[in-house]
């Protein structure tokens, strides 16, 4: 067994038992790597939306572009033993495409090769090759290319294999990317490749480098604004992006795991349909406040115990409890709040919902131009809203699903103020309390809750800051 060395972004590098001889950041420069980017690169303003080159004048330059890239895999596939069956069908299906003059791409095998979630190894690394869309980023289906490293430490591994366990999930980290990941989009999901057929998907990837390096640039921005005093704990996080990284990556366990599990409403969330945002917004806080929810669990059980009790990845998992609930509260209150238009923004809504509930149960509070938190009572508050959240969901199976719409935007604004012009707050005629579901979701506004004074002021001194974590990676400076 040779010896990987797969650096992380913060601290020393460490060293992982590993079939692939090669250094993990070195990839990045690998010359056959370049190649293929570049390759790439040049191939994408060929194609057009839907991932095909319908210009036959461009074919030429298209089937050169497709050789660059087939001999670069084949140059860089010793490196990855482990996707050895992916990186063959990555090839033939490329070949295929050049060979039927560029119609849709169709990577339906490929795809079916790649099981990322069957080498959840920290460090473990992996060429991603496919004509696909990047969410938040390219809504076209071109050609991408991403270097990534898994994160898979000791404790998540622990965590994953007791109570949390999800199949499905796989953490990693950005080494190299196309144009589509200069974005913001910060997952890669099967679901967005081109291919002929939609399968049952076995996996889904989060860039939790990404997530946690936007978190420590907002998060610190944010605090110096509103000169918030951040407990040491919560101030590590933004000094130490290792500690980030793994800190995102127990989040986001629990957080994608619980997507379809407990009392739901027969589809919350994931079968695509025409709803009022504001129900997606309690669906992905819903989630997020599981996870916080089962963070305080954790912190309370394993501080009961002796510290020598305790094995070393538990003592892990209670270090990176406390520190979720940190994440959760900062980035939905700072990050999600503010990040993107106010047109139908369910995660801007998620991350008011819960700033309002903080300051109405007392534990927030703005006063003299400053912003305080009452830490030891935020567990039980934070929780409170979940139990709420879960409430809704729990009654939603025997009531028709107009009046679950009808009884979740009761939750949301008797905490956070609806527009005054909004039809929802000053209750639906009954033309549309009696027609067809359609007419309920019409009537909502873009910006059904708009921002309060609070945030409108701090979306002024912070946006700059936002908009400046797009394309950013663990390797930048936060």
């Amino acid at each position: 067994m040779s010896k990987i060395h797969a650096h992380v972004i913060v601290g020393e590098p460490e060293v992982l038992e590993d079939t692939n001889a090669h250094d993990a950041v070195n990839l990045a420069t690998h010359p056959a790597w370049l190649r293929l980017k570049k390759a790439a690169v040049g191939i994408r303003p060929l194609q057009v939306k839907d991932g095909s080159i319908p210009e036959t004048d461009a074919h030429g330059a298209a089937r050169d572009f497709v050789a660059v890239i087939v001999d670069a895999v084949r140059e860089l596939a010793p490196l990855f033993p482990w996707d050895a069956a992916y990186l063959d069908a990555v090839v033939v299906d490329i070949e295929r495409w050049a060979a039927e003059d560029f119609g849709v791409p169709d990577f339906y095998d490929a795809l079916m090769a790649f099981q990322p979630q069957e080498q959840r190894a920290d460090g473990r690394t992996h060429l991603v090759l496919f004509p696909m869309y990047t969410q938040n980023g390219s809504t076209d289906r071109l050609i991408e290319a991403v270097l990534i490293e898994v994160v898979w430490p000791e404790f998540i591994a622990e965590l994953e294999s007791g109570d949390y366990s999800n199949k499905l999930f796989v953490p990693i980290r950005f080494l190299d990317f196309t144009p589509g990941y200069d974005t913001n989009s910060a997952v890669l999901f099967p679901e967005t490749v081109a291919m002929r057929a939609i399968p049952t998907f076995t996996w889904g990837a989060i860039f939790a480098d990404r997530e946690a390096a936007r978190f420590r640039r907002v998060v610190k921005a944010a605090a110096e604004i509103t000169k918030l005093e951040l407990p040491a704990d919560a101030q590590a996080l933004l000094e130490n992006q290792k500690l980030t990284e793994e800190t995102f990556v127990m989040w986001d366990l629990i957080h994608d795991r619980t997507h379809m599990r407990g009392d739901l409403p027969f589809d919350p969330f994931m079968i695509k349909q025409r709803m009022p945002f504001f129900l997606y917004s309690l669906e992905e806080l819903r989630c997020d406040l599981t996870a916080f929810r089962e963070s305080v669990k954790l912190e309370r059980t394993l501080s009961a115990q002796s510290p020598a009790e305790l094995t070393d990845a538990q003592t892990e998992i209670l270090a990176h409890a406390k520190l979720v609930q940190y994440a959760v509260i900062f980035d939905r209150i700072f990050r999600f709040a503010l990040t993107g238009t106010r047109v139908r923004n369910y995660d801007g809504l998620g991350g008011q919902l819960l700033f309002a509930w903080l300051h109405q149960h007392h534990v927030l509070h703005w006063t003299d131009t400053a912003l305080t938190i009452d830490w030891a009572e935020v567990p039980d508050v934070v929780v409170a809203l979940g139990t709420a959240i879960d409430e809704l969901y729990w009654r939603s199976i025997d009531r028709p699903k107009v009046s679950h719409w009808l009884a979740a935007y009761d939750l949301v604004s008797g905490t956070v103020e609806p527009h005054p012009a909004s039809a929802w707050a000053r209750g639906l005629p009954d033309d549309v309390l009696t027609g067809v579901p359609k007419g309920y979701t019409d009537l909502v506004l873009d910006d059904e809750f708009p921002l309060s004074m609070f945030y409108e002021a701090l979306s002024k001194k912070m946006r700059d800051v936002i908009e400046s974590t797009a394309g950013i990676t663990g390797s930048d400076r936060a």
